[in-house]
């Protein structure tokens, strides 16, 4: 779209300004669909928002238009009675910076904003991030406004909160971890969810399971480890951690564990985990082994109860988002910093594997998604 497109929807942003009340709540929405974990998401996110009584949304997209800078958005004439005026109405000093990128997980970081706006209760300026963003343009416009916190969604957000000044205090989401090294000054939210609560989950549907085993790369999740082995003993359950560090090894690995499982007592827990979770060679194995020897086998990852594993549990990005605005609106110093497991979870069943394995999971209307889907 050409960029005198553009102006002409930032003129309609314009015009759409003189009904909502002064006391409305002004966000900026600054993205590009290039970094949207699920297409669509940014757009179903942004909708959200829109409906929201008392909120002024005002859209400048990025990534359409690799060639304009922030600074230019914010210098077209449309945008300077708009944008400029968001800027110098001030607000709670809090930004939010997501990735810019299409559906599915566009929606997603909306219901996670949607959040953050119901629990701040105040303006919140936020700023869809593309992989090609102006550092030092995000930076200015972040310091005009007084910003003095910064949540940052997925990987672009996170990137982008890493240039800022040292004395803007960044709270972190919607990634399941990052760099030990930058935890000293970073509270970061994971997606991955609690181990406790799967346990937890796991003994009430099955409760003849006694021993879990997971097949891990350290890189990425030896941090989840180490909650899962105190969350094992807290629910009573005996945890198999097997490490491994390519998909050589993982594939021998889950050869090995259904070599010797005895459904009577084993289950096996997926992790997010791109080496050991493989969508392409391991899972299929995965769900044929577990279907034919009657292992349960629960996951991390909400698709996977889909394809057939017992259950998962995923984030309501709505408490996701609530629970990152009391980070943001609370931190102080070194307090709450660190990586923090997912405990804003909803939960997916799988019906017919349950059938499939003899559980009884109770009423459905306990379960947030089931599949297959009536």
């Amino acid at each position: 779209m050409p960029f005198r497109a553009l102006l002409a929807a930032l003129l309609v942003a314009v015009a759409a300004l003189a009904p909502v009340p002064a006391s409305a709540t002004r966000i900026a929405v600054i993205y590009a669909e290039a970094d949207e974990p699920v297409p669509d998401s940014f757009a179903r996110l942004i909708t959200s928002m829109e409906s929201l009584p008392d909120v002024e949304i005002i859209r400048l997209a990025l990534d359409a238009h690799p060639e304009i800078t922030l600074a230019q958005l914010l210098r077209s004439p449309a945008a300077s009675t708009a944008t400029l005026r968001l800027a110098a109405a001030g607000g709670s000093g809090i930004a939010v910076l997501y990735p810019d990128i299409g559906e599915p997980y566009r929606s997603v970081f909306s219901k996670i904003i949607e959040g953050i706006e119901d629990k701040a209760r105040t303006r919140v300026a936020a700023y869809a991030v593309s992989g090609s963003f102006n550092p030092q343009e995000l930076a200015a416009e972040l310091k005009r406004q007084d910003i003095r916190v910064v949540i940052a969604l997925g990987r672009n957000g996170l990137k982008a909160a890493s240039t800022l000044e040292k004395d803007v205090n960044v709270v972190a989401g919607g990634v399941i971890s990052i760099p030990e090294g930058d935890l000293r000054s970073t509270a970061v939210h994971s997606l991955a969810p609690d181990p406790l609560l799967l346990f937890s989950r796991l003994r009430a549907l099955s409760p003849a399971s006694k021993r879990v085993t997971v097949i891990y790369d350290g890189r990425q999740n030896a941090w989840l480890i180490r909650l899962a082995r105190e969350a094992a003993r807290t629910a009573g359950l005996d945890l198999n951690a097997v490490e491994v560090g390519d998909l050589k090894t993982a594939v021998r690995a889950y050869q090995d564990f259904f070599a010797e499982a005895d459904p009577r007592r084993d289950a096996l827990w997926l992790p997010q985990d791109s080496v050991t979770v493989d969508e392409t060679a391991i899972l299929p194995l995965i769900l044929q082994e577990s279907w034919n020897r009657a292992i349960p086998v629960f996951s991390s990852t909400v698709s996977h109860v889909k394809r057939g594993v017992l259950f998962a549990l995923y984030p309501n990005n709505v408490e996701l988002g609530r629970n990152l605005a009391a980070s943001a609106l609370g931190i102080a110093g070194s307090a709450g910093r660190g990586l923090t497991p997912l405990r804003e979870v909803l939960v997916a069943l799988n019906t017919r594997t349950a059938s499939h394995l003899g559980l009884n999971p109770g009423p459905l209307a306990g379960f947030d998604l089931t599949f297959p889907e009536p």
